[in-house]
């Protein structure tokens, strides 16, 4: 996509420098652009990568000397990456779902299901009865949306998405390649204690014995999903069907690829869940809550509003508002830095 400095400035309310009709038509990294990108330089740390390459045009820093960089044109940055968020919508031509136009004829849709007309549907897509997708969806090869699932406008389904039945999605949800909503939540019991309830007990005393019956028992699944606007989930992640009311995950909310997210689990506005995070069952996020990779929550905790839990925090207890929490089992983050720092004091013997 062709675009002017002077266009793309206007649309991100930024300033120009130099030649502000040069045409650009995509993005690189300031070492690798050429003539006809636009270099990505947001900090001067990127100076010396400008002033020894090809690149015309850039996005550089406030301050920055546009002849000292090599530069005919730039745009200053008014937002630092909030800048990158602003040049890359602008740029992106989404591949994924190019040459597609209207409905693939291998694709098998209920004649009860409302799908708009401008809908974009891809091949061997299966939309099942009573489903219902709102104005400018885009569907990829071999998603399945299951019935009476609902789905918001402008939604942006990769290949090989998977929506099970009675699923709720709010307008602009971006799900990438594999992503599962409303499969059955892992949620059993057995006729007699467990052997999860009988080693918490014994506390690991002595080994168990057999117990009498150690069949599970499956508990189903029947309460669905329910989606906010503008979510995101990346690839392969899950989120699980509620066993009597839905899932429940805000509007805002991000999830990196490889996230599980448990039954009955609710997720407040504008969560962000890194990769592999996994929240067990029941478990409730307050507000803005950011899980850092491999972090996990166990079941039936609560979480509150703008806690930030570091890579692999492992939350075994509630925690409360605002807190930074680390480590397994999750703790301030303060205390379990100065834990690790009296560790490597006694190793050295100090």
């Amino acid at each position: 996509m062709r675009h002017s400095l002077k266009e793309i400035a206007a649309a991100l309310g930024a300033e120009t420098l130099g030649d502000a009709t040069l045409v650009v038509d995509g993005l690189a990294e300031p070492g690798a652009a050429g003539p006809d990108d636009l270099a990505m330089a947001l900090t001067p740390k990127f100076a010396d990568s400008l002033a020894g390459g090809r690149a015309r045009a850039a996005v550089v820093w406030p301050g920055a000397n546009l002849g000292a960089l090599g530069l005919e044109g730039a745009i200053v940055a008014p937002g630092g990456r909030l800048t990158l968020a602003g040049v890359t919508a602008m740029m992106d031509h989404d591949p994924a779902f190019a040459g597609l136009s209207g409905c693939h004829p291998t694709a098998v849709i209920d004649p009860t299901a409302e799908v708009p007309a401008d809908a974009l549907i891809g091949p061997f897509v299966v939309i099942g009865p009573g489903v219902v997708i709102g104005p400018g969806a885009r569907i990829g090869a071999h998603v399945s949306i299951g019935p009476e699932t609902r789905i918001g406008a402008g939604a942006t389904l990769h290949a090989g998405v998977r929506i099970a039945a009675r699923v709720r999605i709010g307008a602009r949800i971006i799900a990438q390649p594999g992503v599962v909503i409303g499969g059955d939540g892992f949620s059993f019991t057995t006729a007699g204690p467990s052997n999860v309830d009988r080693a918490m007990r014994q506390r690991g005393d002595a080994p168990l014995p057999p117990p009498e019956d150690g069949a599970w028992h499956r508990i189903h699944s029947l309460g669905g999903v329910e989606i906010g606007d503008d979510v995101g989930i990346g690839a392969n992640s899950t989120v699980d069907a509620g066993t009597i009311r839905a899932t429940r995950i805000g509007n805002g909310v991000k999830i990196d690829n490889l996230v599980q997210v448990g039954h009955n689990v609710v997720l407040g506005d504008d969560c962000l869940l890194c990769a592999q995070a996994a929240i067990a069952g029941s478990s409730v996020l307050g507000p803005r809550v950011i899980l850092g990779g491999k972090a996990g929550v166990a079941d039936n905790l609560s979480v509150g509003r703008d806690v930030v839990a570091g890579g692999g925090a492992v939350i075994l207890a509630d925690v409360g508002d605002g807190r930074f929490v680390s480590g397994h089992p999750a703790r301030p983050t303060r205390d379990h830095r100065a834990e690790l720092r009296a560790l490597r004091r006694l190793a050295r013997g100090d």
